[in-house]
């Protein structure tokens, strides 16, 4: 049994949407187990009206939410870190920080939904759209085995959900765990 719960961040350039939606989703659905956080490499400084919006009307306490560097996750007294991973193209394409404790990461690429164009509506869309992609990796991920799997068949499953596109690949990797 572990003395703590697993910490994982959640990292997008800007950490202003789709990071902010991920550590709300784990932190709901992997309560007691899991502890999450997100960062950027280039934080905007505000989280996106859009996504605060839909994080509350889906009653995720927002008030403890800020835009922040993934410079605060490589600091002395920093969490442990027992997961990375990028929710962005532009930050998986980045050269990240080095994280004490070498956690494991994957790249669950979202498209942004801050870039989404068209009416009030069709933008808003676009936020709960990647509320709901990313739900889905998170709730296969919260579900696996993590103390019966080995490091190689975890990174595996980890590379697996993130490249989850179509309704086949999502059941594929969930009958999995």
């Amino acid at each position: 049994m572990r003395d703590r719960p697993y910490n994982v961040l959640f990292l997008c350039t800007h950490n202003s949407a789709r990071s902010i939606i991920a550590e709300c989703i784990m932190n709901r659905l992997g309560a007691g187990k899991f502890k999450a956080f997100s960062a950027g490499s280039q934080p905007r400084g505000q989280v996106h009206p859009f996504a605060l919006d839909l994080l509350r009307r889906l009653r995720y306490d927002p008030s403890g939410l800020r835009s922040k560097s993934w410079e605060e996750f490589t600091a002395p007294g920093a969490p442990q870190l027992d997961f990375v991973f990028t929710v962005c193209d532009d930050a998986a394409n980045e050269t990240c920080p080095v994280w004490p404790g070498q956690p494991m990461s994957a790249h669950w690429g979202i498209p942004d939904p801050s870039r989404a164009e068209g009416s009030e509506a069709e933008r808003r869309y676009a936020f709960a759209d990647a509320h709901r992609m990313m739900q889905q990796r998170i709730s296969i991920f919260v579900s696996l085995p993590l103390a019966a799997i080995d490091r190689l068949s975890l990174q595996k499953r980890l590379d697996e959900i993130g490249r989850a596109g179509s309704d086949a690949d999502k059941d594929k990797a969930s009958q999995k765990a």
